[in-house]
C-alpha cells in the first residue's frame, strides 16, 4: 500500500515537471517574439530617425554651402573693386610722370641750347683772356725792371732775399707748433702720470707706525726700580753696557725709560729689561745672560721679519744677508716712519706703476723692496744710504738694473731706465703722503706762513690761502688789476719764485682765481 502511493506521488511529480516544462517552454517563445518585434519595431524608428536626421544634415549643408558661396563672390567682387581703385590710381599717376617728363625733355632742351650759346661766348671770352695775359706778363716784366733798376737789385738778389724772409717765417711758425705740440704732449705725459700714481695709490692702503727714539718699559710696582738701579748702580750700568742703551729711571710713575738711537739696541734691552723684571733676578751676571739670549733671538726675529716682508710682497730668490738687512730695517726709522714699512710701499707702488706702463712689475717690486736697503748699515759705513745699498746689491748677485735704480733713487747720479724714474716716484710719494713723517709744528707752520706771503708779494695778489697740508695755494686776485691772461702768467711767476726761495716735499699746485661777483638785494 505504501508503495503505491509513493509511486502514486512519483507519477504526478513527473506529470507536473512535463507540464511545468511545455509551459515555460511556451512563455519563453512568447516573449522571444515580443522582443523580436520590440527589436523590428526599434529599428525601423532608429531608421526613420536617421533618414531624417541625414535630410536635416543635407539641408544644413546646402544653406551653408550656399552662404559660403554668397560670401566668397561677396568678398571677390570687394577685392576687385579694390584692384580697380589701385589701377585708376596708379593710371592716374602714370599719367603725371609721362607729362613731367614731358616737361623735363622741353626743359633739358632749353639749357641745351643756352649751353650751345655760352660755349660760344666762353670761347670769345677765353681768347680775350689770353690776350690781356699776355699783356699783363709784358707789364709785369716791365714792371720787375723798374723795380731792380729803383732797388739796385737784381732778380737773383730780390729772390735771396724773399726766400731768407720766408725762411724765417717758417721757422718761427715751426717753433710755435713745436712749442704747442710739446705742451700737448707734457699735458698728456701729466695727465697720464696722475692716473698711474692715482691708480698706485688707491691700491696700496698700507698701514703705518711712528717709531720713536725712546722704549717704556712698565713696571709691576716703583719699588722695582730700586732694584733695576742695584747697589751703587751696578745693575743700571751693567744693563747700559751690556745693551748700548741709556735707561732713564725719573719720577715716571711704574715705567722706565730706555733711549738710544739704534732701534735694535733698544729694542734689544726692553726685550732683556722685561724678562729680568719678570725672573725677578737682578744682577750683573744674570744681566749679561739674559742680553747675551735676546741678542740671538733678536738674529732670529730679524731674519723672521725679513721673511715675512718677501712674503707679503711675493718675492723670492735673496740672499740671506739681503734677507736679515731688510729685517734690521723693521728697527730703524726715518723722520718718524719705519722704513721696513716704507720700502713695502714703495714695493706696491712699483709693481702698480710698472703693470700700468707695461714693465716687468716683479722687477719693480723687487727694487722699492731694496731701495732703502742701505739704511740697515749706514751708521756703520760712510757715504750716502743710495750708494751704500748700491754696494751691498751688487756684492749679493742682485742685477745690474737693480743696482742702478737703488743708488738713483735720490738723485746722487742720473737715472738711466724707466724703472729708475719710477722709483723716484715711489719712493716720493710713499715718503710725502700726509702723516707718512714726522714735522715739527714749528717748521709746518712757518713753511705754510712763507707760502702765502710769497703769493702775497705780487701786485693785484688780494689774499692767499695755502691749503692741502701746505700741498696746494690759491691765490684771489683783484679781477680789475689783473686780467685773464695775466693771471696765467702770475700762477707761473709764483711758481717760479715758490722753487727758488722754499723746501718742500713734493709738489705745490698753484690755483690763480680771478672773479667778479654782482650782488643785489630784492627788497
Amino acid at each position: 500500500m505504501h508503495r503505491d502511493v509513493t509511486l502514486i506521488y512519483i507519477g504526478l511529480s513527473t506529470i507536473a515537471a512535463a507540464f511545468f516544462f511545455a509551459l515555460g517552454y511556451f512563455i519563453r517563445k512568447y516573449l522571444a517574439k515580443r522582443k523580436v518585434k520590440r527589436a523590428e519595431d526599434g529599428a525601423k524608428k532608429m531608421l526613420e530617425d536617421a533618414k531624417l536626421e541625414s535630410e536635416k544634415v543635407r539641408r544644413e549643408a546646402e544653406l551653408s554651402s550656399k552662404d559660403l558661396l554668397l560670401k566668397m563672390r561677396t568678398e571677390f567682387e570687394n577685392e576687385t573693386k579694390d584692384r580697380r581703385q589701385e589701377l585708376i590710381v596708379l593710371e592716374k599717376r602714370l599719367m603725371q610722370k609721362e607729362e613731367n617728363l614731358d616737361r623735363k625733355v622741353d626743359i633739358l632742351d632749353r639749357k641745351e641750347k643756352d649751353i650751345d650759346r655760352r660755349d660760344h661766348s666762353l670761347a670769345e671770352k677765353e681768347k680775350t683772356v689770353i690776350s690781356k695775359e699776355k699783356h699783363l706778363e709784358t707789364l709785369v716784366q716791365e714792371e720787375k725792371e723798374k723795380l731792380q733798376q729803383i732797388s739796385g737789385m737784381t732778380r737773383d738778389e730780390a729772390k735771396h732775399l724773399l726766400l731768407k724772409r720766408l725762411e724765417d717765417e717758417v721757422k718761427q711758425e715751426a717753433a710755435f707748433m713745436m712749442k704747442r705740440v710739446e705742451d700737448e704732449a707734457r699735458e698728456k705725459a701729466d695727465k697720464e702720470a696722475r692716473k698711474i700714481i692715482g691708480l698706485a695709490i688707491q691700491r696700496c692702503a698700507a698701514d703705518h707706525t711712528v717709531e720713536t727714539t725712546v722704549s717704556v718699559v712698565n713696571l709691576p710696582s716703583d719699588e722695582m726700580k730700586g732694584r733695576i738701579i742695584g747697589r751703587e748702580g751696578r745693575n743700571i750700568r751693567a744693563l747700559e753696557i751690556a745693551t748700548g742703551i741709556d735707561v732713564i729711571i725719573d719720577d715716571t710713575p711704574e715705567a722706565v725709560i730706555l733711549s738710544g738711537f739704534d732701534p735694535v739696541k733698544r729694542e734689544i734691552a726692553k726685550l732683556a729689561l722685561e724678562r729680568l723684571i719678570q725672573d725677578g733676578r737682578i744682577h750683573p751676571g744674570r744681566i749679561e745672560e739674559v742680553v747675551d739670549k735676546v741678542k740671538k733671538e733678536m738674529e732670529n726675529t730679524i731674519r723672521e721679519e725679513g721673511e715675512k716682508a718677501l712674503f707679503d710682497i711675493g718675492l723670492h730668490g735673496f740672499h740671506p744677508e739681503l734677507v736679515k738687512l731688510l729685517g734690521r730695517l723693521k728697527y730703524r726709522t726715518s723722520y718718524g716712519q719705519n722704513v721696513l714699512q716704507h720700502s713695502k710701499e714703495v714695493s706696491y707702488l712699483m709693481g702698480v706703476m710698472a703693470g700700468e706702463l707695461k714693465l716687468d712689475a716683479t722687477l719693480g717690486k723687487r727694487i722699492g723692496l731694496l731701495h732703502d736697503i742701505g739704511k740697515a748699515v749706514s751708521h756703520e759705513v760712510e757715504g750716502t744710504h743710495a750708494k751704500i745699498g748700491a754696494d751691498l746689491a751688487r756684492r749679493y748677485n742682485e742685477s745690474e738694473n737693480i743696482c742702478h735704480a737703488i743708488e738713483a733713487h735720490h738723485q746722487d747720479i742720473e737715472p738711466k731706465t724707466l724703472l729708475a724714474v719710477l722709483v723716484q716716484a715711489s719712493d716720493a710719494i710713499s715718503a710725502t703722503r700726509p702723516g707718512a713723517r714726522r714735522e715739527t709744528l714749528e717748521i709746518y707752520v712757518k713753511r705754510l706762513e712763507k707760502l702765502e706771503s710769497i703769493a702775497d708779494s705780487f701786485k693785484g695778489v688780494e689774499k692767499a690761502y695755502a691749503i692741502q697740508a701746505g700741498r696746494e695755494i690759491r691765490v684771489m686776485v683783484q679781477p680789475d688789476k689783473i686780467t685773464d691772461a695775466q693771471a696765467v702768467v702770475l700762477a707761473r711767476d709764483i711758481t717760479k719764485k715758490i722753487e727758488e726761495g722754499l723746501e718742500y716735499p713734493g709738489q705745490i699746485k698753484v690755483t690763480v682765481i680771478r672773479e667778479t661777483r654782482a650782488i643785489e638785494y630784492a627788497k
